[in-house]
């Protein structure tokens, strides 16, 4: 492990005890407001069913009506209150649309006025996002993800668990872009080499892969070097070779709508005439600038989903959409089972971390998990290729 997060004296214990914090007439004055609002929700504070929100410090109600998502994550993460299952805590705080009710924090507008004053996907901040996320150690991700380490949704269509759910979606990729022996492909975000280790075991194929983390670079390139893959630390923009299709899984949440052309005009550049683009992303129901700023925080720094509207603005001219599939709710499963594996191997992973790491590692799970479940994220797979020249099967599915 490569990161310790610390407490900062707040009380963080697994088995959390309530205290009898002092209830000042501001604070009622605020929990009653919050509990109103969560009501709508069909959620109680104190309340004893599993979505119901246990406070542990009567102050969280103000804190969170000031502080918004920021706040109400990092009140769980030190311990302020609790939630038997947190997954359907967000589902329905979600569903009822909670988060415009309380209104925009401050964290919140700052996040929007910095990502329209400045590029923060640029190159200078590009490596972030590998840095504090995906270099947090490979034995802690290999105890969280399937074996193949896919960090990105599972296709559950016959899968009877995650390992099969991201095998079959390997397979759906490589089916997509009509892969064929000794072709050459780049994995733009390649993560651990996944989808690498698949196309050139499987199907013979020939894989450059790109990554901003030094750790999975080093994983995938021990582990696959008895196969044709090659992975780099490296910025998609830095690439000019030309291959005969492209991949990219899990990695354009990192790009920026600033970058949204540059990116595409970067595979363009790359691929052949008639080449495949396959690009698998999470997406947005609407357009916006900012991601929600807890997670911006904590989890994804720099990171931003895109809408329907943004990916197709920025394939304009430059390739065609051949077939759109769409298939978030797949996320939801995917997510619980990386959230069982995180709790079961937790003794196995938390040298160096801490219980305040341990927290906000469930709210990240257990809270997208109930945003894919109720629709408002959603996961894409957009076959493109070059206008009038990719000659691409018409049975993609």
């Amino acid at each position: 492990m490569t990161q310790t997060f610390s407490t900062h004296g707040t009380t963080t214990s697994p088995t959390l005890q309530r205290r009898p914090w002092l209830r000042t007439k501001e604070t009622s004055r605020a929990e009653q407001c919050f509990g109103d609002i969560l009501a709508l929700a069909d959620v109680r504070i104190d309340g004893d069913r599993p979505w119901d929100m246990r406070m542990n410090d009567r102050r969280v109600a103000e804190r969170v009506l000031g502080g918004g998502s920021v706040a109400l994550g990092e009140s769980y993460m030190e311990g302020g209150w609790d939630c038997e299952q947190l997954d359907q805590f967000f589902s329905r705080v979600i569903s009822a649309q909670i988060e415009e009710k309380v209104g925009i924090s401050l964290c919140a507008l700052w996040l929007a006025v910095k990502s329209r004053a400045s590029n923060m996907q640029s190159w200078r901040h590009a490596f972030e996002v590998g840095q504090r996320h995906y270099d947090l150690g490979n034995e802690f991700f290999q105890h969280m993800l399937d074996g193949r380490m896919t960090y990105s949704c599972g296709y559950w269509e016959g899968a009877g668990n995650v390992a099969e759910a991201q095998e079959a979606k390997l397979e759906l990729i490589c089916r997509k872009i009509d892969l064929q022996p000794g072709q050459r492909v780049l994995d733009i975000g390649c993560g651990w080499g996944s989808f690498a280790g698949y196309a050139a075991q499987r199907y013979g194929a020939e894989v450059v892969g790109i990554t901003v983390s030094v750790e999975q670079a080093r994983f995938a390139n021990e582990r696959y070097s008895h196969l044709p893959v090659e992975v780099r630390v490296q910025d998609y923009r830095e690439v000019s070779e030309r291959f005969d299709h492209i991949v990219s899984v899990g990695m354009f949440e990192h790009v920026g709508y600033k970058n949204y052309r540059t990116y595409m005009e970067v595979a363009s550049r790359c691929l052949r005439d008639e080449g495949a683009f396959l690009l698998h992303t999470i997406g947005r129901n609407s357009s916006a600038k900012t991601l929600d700023p807890w997670t911006e925080k904590y989890i994804f720094p720099n990171a931003m989903l895109p809408s329907a509207t943004q990916v197709t603005a920025a394939a304009e001219g430059l390739f065609a959409v051949r077939d759109w599939h769409s298939f978030g709710r797949y996320y939801d499963p995917t997510l619980m089972a990386w959230h069982e594996n995180f709790e079961g191997n937790w003794d196995k992973v938390k040298a160096g971390l801490d219980e305040r790491f341990h927290r906000m590692w469930r709210y990240y799970l257990l809270s997208c998990a109930g945003s894919f479940r109720v629709d408002k994220s959603q996961v894409w797979q957009i076959l493109l290729s070059k206008p009038q020249k990719g000659q691409l099967p018409t049975n993609v599915r």
